[in-house]
């Protein structure tokens, strides 16, 4: 999910024997996924100043925060607000705010990976389960179709909520994950 889509991939691309299959939600490995949010991220990457940094402060205030979660979603009353609370309070840790922006500044380093994900996706076929919030404005829906261009077997259920899925549609998620391994894991 989100920054650990990438993460997960790079341990494929560099053990590829060991993925058995891949459950992705929200989970951006194609360009077409990164829509009009990251501009100002875009725009640091080009011209890390101090400037551009400070722009994506605005990011780490409470409101955005809550927006990540509630943006997308039609019922927001399936939310509890201790979700971004508590990422909040982890956001308000002293330094923390310096660690989000160089994440921010470091996502850079995976686009230029997106085509080697795309090849191992390619190349070793894993059955793939790619659940994503259709309303997603971080990682656009339009970031989750195109794993079928690479694994044309792969299983896409866009889901009517945001970026975090998991939070108004844990239930759904969770049968689709059982159903999905229960057909490709490890027996």
């Amino acid at each position: 999910m989100d920054y650990g889509a990438p993460v997960g991939y790079r341990l494929a691309l560099a053990h590829p024997d060991r993925v058995t299959s891949l459950i992705v939600q929200n989970g951006n490995a194609y360009k077409e996924g990164l829509g009009e949010f990251w501009a100002p991220v875009k725009k640091y990457w080009q011209d890390p100043t101090k400037q551009n940094r400070d722009a994506l402060r605005a990011l780490l205030k409470p409101e955005s925060t809550r927006w990540q979660y509630t943006n997308g979603v039609a019922d927001t009353s399936l939310l509890s607000p201790d979700t971004w609370s508590l990422d909040q309070a982890g956001l308000d840790r002293a330094g923390n705010d310096e660690i989000q922006l160089d994440l921010f500044y470091d996502y850079r380093s995976n686009v230029p990976l997106y085509p080697r994900f795309q090849q191992y996706f390619r190349d070793y076929q894993p059955p793939a389960l790619v659940i994503w919030g259709k309303n997603d404005a971080i990682f656009l829906a339009d970031g989750a179709m195109p794993y079928r261009r690479d694994l044309p077997k792969a299983e896409i259920h866009l889901l009517d909520t945001g970026h975090f899925a998991l939070e108004t549609h844990s239930y759904q998620i969770a049968c689709l994950i059982q159903d999905f391994l229960a057909r490709h894991g490890e027996r």
